[in-house]
């Protein structure tokens, strides 16, 4: 996904158009991550860049683009560009559990 999002609408509070795009994003997320991933990878990766223009637009964590989208629409931005691409990858292997010293006999 790759887009800029108005945070001004005619006959809208800016509230509600704020939680309109909240809500765009947060459904494109959750549909991504219920796609099954190409053969050979567990999970999905998110890389994503938040700004007021695609040129700004910073790199962040996915759990933190909201966040960012509300730190935009409080500086009186008038829209905000928004890019969040998946792709696959594994998750790191667990480490190996410590096994604790045998009590002595």
């Amino acid at each position: 996904m790759r887009k800029t999002f108005s945070l001004h609408q005619d006959g809208k509070d800016d509230a509600r158009v704020l939680d309109a795009v909240r809500l765009d994003v947060r459904k494109y997320v959750k549909r991504e991550r219920r796609k099954t991933p190409p053969a050979g990878f567990t999970l999905w990766q998110f890389h994503c860049r938040v700004g007021t223009a695609a040129e700004t637009a910073t790199v962040l964590e996915v759990d933190d683009v909201v966040g960012a989208i509300e730190i935009v629409a409080a500086s009186g931005a008038p829209s905000v560009y928004v890019e969040i691409l998946a792709e696959a990858g594994n998750r790191p292997p667990k480490p190996e559990p410590e096994t604790p010293p045998l009590p002595p006999a």
